[in-house]
């Protein structure tokens, strides 16, 4: 057996409650077969505690400030694709879980499972398997079941399906659409669990992009452009 296989599994931790932050720091390094290298209070920390330390998995909680958990996990899989990112979050509805693994996350815990589970799940991750907490499976399940026994809906063209103007994201054009429609931030947040300081970041870029200098003005760019 070569060394990197005998080697502990470097691991970031990332936790917006400090609480939560350092009990699982704790637990965690004291097995073995995980090295904890670095710990993050918010998205932004994660993404430079990784860029900093280049760890084989992240633990990574959803819902933390200036960036949130999913938009977290899209630059991780993008700027870092080798390192695994794992979830372990109390939210397991099943927007919470798509939009997260959509963004690339290879594993989703909630909150309730213990340590060696966990560092199962670390380890899984980091050799390129996927696992889903058995309360998360099930709410994917449930998800799929109603979708399918659901009355077919009229097309409805989504931002993401078609070109967007002055290079906007499928996020950004998505928040401009529910600006458009009256939406206030918190609204915003709470419609697409985000953080409120994300949607003010995504609306600063949208007011870049669109040269909008107010909501208002960003508002009509949307409704020229077919966002609304």
């Amino acid at each position: 057996m070569s060394a990197q296989d005998t080697r502990p599994l470097r691991v970031v931790v990332a936790d917006d409650q400090a609480s939560v932050r350092e009990g699982l720091v704790l637990i965690l390094d004291l097995l073995p077969d995980i090295d904890v290298v670095a710990s993050a209070a918010n998205g932004q920390e994660a993404l430079d505690r990784v860029a900093e330390h280049h760890p084989d998995a992240i633990l990574l909680d959803l819902h933390m400030p200036v960036l949130d958990g999913t938009e977290t996990t899209r630059r991780l899989t993008s700027e870092f694709p080798e390192v695994a990112v794992v979830v372990l979050t109390t939210y397991a509805d099943d927007t919470s879980v798509l939009e997260t693994l959509r963004a690339g996350a290879r594993a989703y815990l909630t909150k309730d499972a213990d340590r060696l589970h966990i560092a199962r799940t670390l380890h899984s991750a980091a050799s390129g398997l996927s696992v889903l907490d058995p309360k998360v499976q099930a709410t994917l399940l449930a998800a799929a079941s109603a979708a399918a026994s659901a009355p077919a809906q009229p097309p409805h063209p989504a931002p993401s399906d078609r070109p967007l103007p002055d290079g906007l994201t499928r996020r950004e054009a998505e928040i401009l659409t529910l600006m458009a429609r009256g939406m206030t931030n918190a609204e915003i947040a709470t419609a697409l669990f985000l953080s409120g300081n994300t949607v003010k970041t995504h609306i600063s870029r949208i007011f870049t992009k669109t040269g909008s200098r107010d909501r208002v003005a960003a508002i009509r760019y949307a409704r020229d452009h077919g966002l609304d």
